[in-house]
């Protein structure tokens, strides 16, 4: 079964373009059609990607090149659902929930391992979406509201942060936040971005919240989950469930401010968009896109849920609707983030499931 994965990458490119070109509700390009030349181009890009992916009756993290080739299994464990991975900056370790037990005794952990899949850590129990300072010293994520397990991604209470060198936990000094999702935190440690939903006042909103202080700024934006960019300078957001927006991020006066927001990727019903992520260069940027169809009545984009026809696309991030898929298996292909090229595995773990 490897070796035919390793024969059908040769020639991922250009059969997925091939594919998704004609499915219903595809993204139509505007300013350059994303055929051969961006899927040569993205060959060039040393960073890869990491994902989870439901295979088997399990969910796995998979990491495969920028351009859909050499797809490798990150974790290999049947019996183990490892889910929303974010890879440290400097590259060298991934963080990741699992959802362990079964029926009320499930819970939802945060860990974090070694690129090859060592040195398993547990951070915290009743946790959820984590996510890395700027040197990787440090983790931060959501504490579970409540003790039975949720899949809702806004059952959240407080942020709290790990320091992997004492193993050493802090609550944010903010103590009366909640409801807050997919959050980032901005590369200077000064702020953090977050969507809040039915919380602290707000029916849904993307928030600025200071790092070390008490400060929440409704930053005035529709939709969910900010990503920011490498050099603190931006902000990419799904502004709809159909698409996917940037705008210029400027924390220089009182109150955090965007400009110049617009598009930089659109979709047609009933295929949505989600997950945007930047990569380390600031040039491209990796997202989800898939069917809107729930799965016992969950919408398809929520960690955990599983999503059938769901998959990896790479885009450029200088202009509007030039990307392509690299997956096509459509195994609930979500939650991608970029694997650094300084540190891009070298494939250790081949064995694809």
């Amino acid at each position: 079964m490897a070796a035919s994965r390793c024969a059908i990458n040769r020639t991922l490119p250009a059969l997925l373009l091939a594919a998704f070109l004609f499915l219903p509700g595809s993204i139509l390009p505007v300013s350059h059609a994303p055929g051969e030349e961006f899927a040569a181009e993205m060959k060039t890009v040393g960073h890869k990607i990491v994902f989870e992916t439901y295979r088997e009756g399990n969910w796995e993290l998979f990491a495969a090149a920028a351009d859909g080739s050499s797809l490798v299994n990150l974790t290999r464990t049947p019996n183990t659902n490892e889910l929303y991975p974010h890879v440290s900056p400097d590259g060298t370790k991934i963080s990741f929930v699992v959802d362990e037990g079964e029926g009320s005794s499930k819970i939802r952990n945060v860990y974090y391992m070694n690129l090859d899949g060592s040195g398993r850590t547990l951070v915290a129990t009743n946790a959820r979406q984590q996510f890395w300072n700027a040197d990787g010293t440090a983790l931060a994520y959501l504490k579970g509201e409540f003790e039975e397990f949720c899949y809702k991604d806004y059952a959240t209470r407080g942020i709290l942060i790990y320091d992997l060198a004492s193993g050493r936990h802090r609550q944010h000094p903010n103590q009366q936040l909640y409801h807050l999702y997919n959050p980032c935190w901005s590369p200077d440690g000064k702020w953090f971005l977050a969507t809040v939903h039915g919380g602290m006042g707000y029916r849904h909103a993307i928030l600025a919240i200071e790092g070390q202080g008490q400060k929440v700024f409704n930053l005035g934006i529709p939709g969910c989950r900010p990503d920011i960019s490498p050099d603190g300078k931006k902000i990419a957001w799904g502004a709809s469930d159909y698409a996917l927006r940037v705008a210029d991020l400027d924390f220089s006066g009182p109150e955090p401010k965007l400009v110049n927001q617009h598009d930089v990727l659109t979709s047609s019903k009933p295929m949505k968009i989600y997950h945007i992520d930047w990569s380390p260069d600031g040039k491209y940027f990796t997202f989800s896109r898939g069917p809107a169809k729930k799965c016992l009545g969950r919408i398809p984009e929520i960690v955990g849920v599983q999503a059938k026809g769901w998959d990896i696309c790479v885009a450029d991030a200088q202009t509007t609707n030039r990307w392509m898929p690299i997956t096509s298996d459509g195994n609930c292909n979500k939650e991608p983030d970029w694997l650094p090229v300084r540190h891009a595995t070298n494939a250790s773990r081949s064995s694809t499931r």
